[in-house]
């Protein structure tokens, strides 16, 4: 890689979707044990924190595009871009929350949206 260049996704990150659903296991497991709301509750919370999330990621628009008078031009597009990352790290990490079988679910998901929506199915 030229010295100039930004590292690929996959230089920065070598994770394999294995790894990505291991990380979330490791993440729902670490958030159990140190909730401080359980059952029903928790669960809510949860899922509520992607509204957070979101709204985070359209402060960040906001700043990058220098919406708000009063702050300028206070966020920029890496910002917008790890909020939106977030957004799915939290997604992923509630429906863990509501099923072991969260990847199953998210995959199965997937490929019924992209058979909608392109006529194909992404599994081999």
């Amino acid at each position: 890689m030229d010295r100039g260049a930004r590292p690929t996704v996959r230089e920065a990150c070598p994770m394999a979707d294995d790894d990505v659903w291991e990380s979330i296991d490791h993440l729902h497991s670490w958030l159990d044990a140190h909730r401080t709301h359980g059952g029903r509750e928790g669960l809510l919370l949860r899922i509520l924190k992607l509204s957070e999330e979101v709204g985070e990621v359209a402060e960040a628009v906001i700043g990058a595009t220098g919406q708000n008078p009063r702050k300028g031009a206070d966020h920029t597009w890496d910002d917008v871009r790890s909020e939106l990352c977030d957004v799915v790290i939290t997604a992923l990490v509630a429906l863990r929350t509501l099923t072991p079988d969260a990847r199953e679910v998210f995959m199965a998901h997937l490929a019924g949206v992209t058979e909608r929506s392109l006529g194909t199915d992404p599994t081999p």
